[in-house]
């Protein structure tokens, strides 16, 4: 059998590719779908039409044992997969229904009803410095004190909010076992320089056009124009309720302001892989495993560290902000850092624009794959809002008037503005 992880959103659309790809090729052997961003109705949706033979979705490792127990079995597999196939007709059948209840307003009606904010009132604090600044060789114990635990032990699939749950009575165990081993490996990284913690962040002149941020060209002294695109919710909301761009966050083009927008890479992945291939050398799952997840509770905490120096210092939008480090996880602070690939902007395309713009490759060390994954993986991108009233939403599903729209704004076919959006289409495609 085969199986097929997927991490981000252009993992799902090349996962339907594969079970195409191996009903052309003739295949006859089972194909189980995990990873982060799957589920099991994309899965009965849009992956097990494509291949006949059984597609199975697998919620996390711990049951792939189970799961390839079921289809290697001379006596249970037949019963085991009807009932797979069962229950993902049921699923087509209703997400089909879900999709013919659905009437979402068009673009235009959704750009009516956008964010209305008084930019009349309204001062752009501009930054210390336009263009980009770059950091390397950051300290990792100033980011180590900052790190927020509780994903680190979902990632071990140990459920509870840290610290209280190094206390649980069930997984308290576990957890203070596994605590103690991140604690010592976290001492070796520092102090023994496994890793090293690069960043870039950059400021720029700009003002939104309609769903667009167009960036000025003055700060660096070229005619070149640079925009970044970004999507709006298309949701039947209730009025006075405002469907939601990024753009909305910046100020208007008509308004005559000089606005400002931030970006920014970081990571903590620099050496990552000599000190992996070594723990394969030794067999050490355990240990390559430990270090992947540390590595990306650094960048986290390094994204976090950033941003608030942003706010501080190098926007200097909030001068006089005094947060402890539960606060700053609780983001209890102005202006946001959503990310590409994430629900205000799920389209990782624009990572490329933004890459370019703050040469990630040069100032931090970050390359971008063919599908927008970020290697070192142990990294973390995306933009700065400084806007009183910017908050993190979800897009949503959205129509194919808008992605029409977003097709011939980013310079894209129909098809791979399809792809790269796939998750978030409420249509089905031709």
């Amino acid at each position: 059998m085969i199986g097929l992880s997927g991490l981000i959103t252009p993992s799902l659309e090349e996962m339907c590719t594969v079970a195409l790809e191996m009903t052309r090729a003739g295949f006859d052997i089972p194909l189980l779908i995990g990873g982060a961003t799957t589920s099991k109705v994309h899965t009965a949706v849009k992956i097990a039409p494509g291949y006949e033979q059984p597609v199975i979705h697998v919620n996390d490792a711990s049951r792939a044992v189970g799961v390839a127990s079921n289809l290697l079995s001379d006596t249970r597999r037949e019963a085991y997969v009807a009932e797979v196939r069962e229950d993902q007709e049921t699923a087509r059948q209703r997400h089909a229904k879900g999709q013919e209840a659905k009437k979402l307003p068009s673009i235009a009606d959704a750009r009516a009803a956008k964010l209305d904010i008084d930019w009349s009132n309204y001062d752009p604090k501009e930054p210390a410095f336009l263009g980009v600044k770059s950091f390397d060789d950051y300290d990792l114990a100033e980011l180590a004190s900052r790190i927020d635990w509780t994903p680190f032990f979902r990632t071990w699939e140990l459920a509870g909010v840290y610290p209280a749950l190094l206390d649980d009575d069930v997984v308290g165990e576990s957890a203070r076992a596994l605590f103690g081993d991140a604690k010592i490996m976290l001492d070796k990284i520092i102090s023994e320089k496994w890793l090293r913690a690069r960043a870039v962040i950059g400021f720029f002149p700009a003002n939104s056009v309609g769903d667009d941020v167009e960036l000025g060209t003055d700060w660096d002294g070229s005619n070149k124009p640079k925009t970044f695109h970004f999507l709006r919710q298309q949701m039947n909301k209730r009025e006075g309720r405002a469907n939601q761009s990024l753009a909305d966050y910046i100020a208007p083009k008509e308004t005559g302001l000089t606005d400002y927008i931030g970006g920014f890479a970081v990571t903590a992945g620099i050496g990552i892989d000599e000190k992996v291939a070594a723990f394969k050398a030794d067999n050490d799952d355990y240990s390559e495993i430990l270090l992947k997840a540390l590595a990306d509770r650094l960048a986290e905490a390094f994204a976090e560290r950033m941003h608030e120096r942003v706010r501080k210092e190098f926007w200097g939008y909030a001068t006089e902000e005094d947060l402890d480090n539960d606060a700053l996880i609780k983001e209890s602070y102005q202006g946001i850092r959503p990310a590409p690939g994430y629900p205000a902007c799920p389209d990782h395309g624009e990572k490329t624009a933004l890459f370019e713009l703050l040469d990630a490759h040069t100032n931090a060390g970050i390359t971008l794959t063919e599908s927008y994954a970020m290697m070192p993986t142990a990294a973390v991108s995306g933009f700065y809002f400084a806007h009183p009233q910017a908050k993190y939403f979800g897009l949503g599903k959205i129509g194919r008037d808008q992605v029409e729209d977003y097709a011939k704004r980013i310079g894209q076919t129909m098809l791979d503005t399809e792809r790269r959006l796939a998750p978030n289409l409420a249509y089905d495609r031709a």
